[in-house]
């Protein structure tokens, strides 16, 4: 049974729809007591985590490690336990290695069959995580893609079955690189190379100009999400 009722869910996002992250962070911290961070150390998580570990050090912060990130976003993660300590990060990884994957369903997964890489590497070890939260904060904006337009801060997340608080819907990509340079934060340096959203190495290239912020992921298939996302 989920933590917050539908009814509740929906007066919170009609309250909280225009308020300042923080605002709706602090909400959420009180409302659903266990409560976890969805990090990427992307830039809007980053900001998620500066604010969090502000708010609420103690709050679990989990990630997912494909084992093919990007060496850039390994060492944020370290920079980041350098800069936040994060008492409570959880690393969370498929259940199978690379080489046992290759082993079951071909070398390369990724580019023959991006959906059930994405599946085995990111949706299942999340669903498991997930299954032992009562809500998880993400860092998606209502802007980056038309599949994210109707975010709202707070909304039940049936997929997963449990609450979903989205601090950065009404933010826009201008508002999360001020609020870095306000309080500097750290950030990959890939951003500052043309990957405004940085997954994994083998599916994840700079942006060209005039091209939309993440038609660098998958590029090549008509896919712009890995399934963590309803």
């Amino acid at each position: 049974m989920a933590i917050v009722s539908d009814e509740q869910v929906v007066s919170l996002a009609e309250t909280f729809e225009f308020l300042r992250p923080e605002e709706i962070l602090a909400e959420a911290l009180k409302r659903i007591p266990n409560l976890a961070l969805a990090c990427s150390f992307g830039a809007e998580d980053m900001v998620l985590l500066d604010m969090l570990m502000n708010l609420a050090p103690e709050t679990k912060v989990f990630y997912l490690d494909t084992d093919v990130l990007f060496q850039e976003t390994y060492d944020l993660i370290e920079e980041a336990k350098q800069r936040y300590t994060i008492p409570n990060l959880i690393r969370v990884n498929s259940t199978l290695t690379l080489k046992e994957q290759a082993e079951i369903h071909g070398d390369a997964l990724w580019t023959r069959e991006p959906d059930r890489c994405c599946n085995i590497r990111k949706v299942q070890p999340l669903t498991e995580m997930l299954s032992t939260l009562d809500g998880w904060i993400t860092g998606i904006r209502r802007d980056q893609t038309a599949f994210r337009a109707g975010a709202q801060a707070f909304e039940q997340d049936y997929k997963f079955g449990l609450i979903k608080v989205n601090p950065l819907i009404c933010w826009t990509e201008g508002d999360v690189w001020q609020y870095i340079r306000d309080n500097n934060v750290p950030y990959n340096p890939l951003h500052d190379q043309g990957y405004p959203s940085i997954g994994c190495v083998h599916c994840t290239r700079a942006v060209k100009p005039g091209e939309d912020s993440r038609s660098g992921r998958w590029s090549g298939f008509v896919k712009t999400e890995c399934g963590l996302h309803k």
